[in-house]
């Protein structure tokens, strides 16, 4: 069930420590070459607009709740009227899914105030 709407605001620009975190995660999965490719894509990428139920199905994973720190952490970001970065993705064409490179817990935090929230994305 998700809360009263409330307005959520972004930066127009992911922050400049997004894209370190995104390498990080994206190193767990895929080889160095990759990584840096898919970084250095994603800085010249322009912002994209996905609504959240559809970035959590193409992804494939599941909602963290309001128990989980970072979680609740964006949550207070938001309800502050604090902006937030847009989403790091990356499309993997092998496994048919979204990587979400950058801003897992962002999503959740905003799928829990709203489910069709549109969410601002560089997706490569």
């Amino acid at each position: 069930m998700t809360k009263n709407k409330v307005d959520i605001h972004w930066l127009n620009e992911p922050e400049d420590h997004d894209y370190p975190a995104a390498a990080s995660y994206l190193s767990l999965i895929y080889d160095e070459d990759f990584v840096k490719a898919k970084v250095a894509q994603l800085k010249l990428a322009s912002v994209s607009q996905f609504k959240a139920k559809d970035i959590f199905r193409a992804s494939s994973l599941s909602l963290l709740g309001v128990s989980n720190s970072h979680v609740a952490k964006d949550q207070q970001k938001i309800e502050s009227g604090r902006a937030i970065s847009p989403l790091l993705l990356v499309r993997d064409s092998t496994q048919g899914r979204v990587i979400i490179a950058d801003g897992y817990h962002r999503l959740c935090a905003i799928y829990f105030f709203d489910e069709d929230a549109v969410i601002p994305c560089k997706i490569v």
